[in-house]
């Protein structure tokens, strides 16, 4: 399979949450690049095609996300600039 990122993601099993319209969901960050990241989730038939992702270990850290791929739980994402 051929190689689409412009930067290679980091492996880092973090703690997070996907946030949208009020309703916040527990996630693990698997690994993250300057232009999106992948998550893991209990249920992905939960979380929205666009939603925002919070750092658990700062939440002062928010990206903006929509959803590439889904695999199983784990969901490939894009960082999107903010409407």
């Amino acid at each position: 399979m051929d190689e689409k990122r412009k930067h290679p993601r980091t492996e880092i099993n973090e703690p997070g949450y996907v946030s949208s319209g009020g309703s916040v969901m527990h996630c693990v960050i698997v690994n993250i690049s300057p232009e999106g990241a992948a998550i893991e989730v209990d249920n992905p038939a939960y979380v929205p095609d666009r939603f925002q992702l919070v750092m658990a270990n700062d939440p002062s850290v928010v990206y903006e996300c929509q959803v590439v791929w889904t695999k199983k739980t784990r969901i490939g994402l894009s960082f999107v600039a903010a409407a």
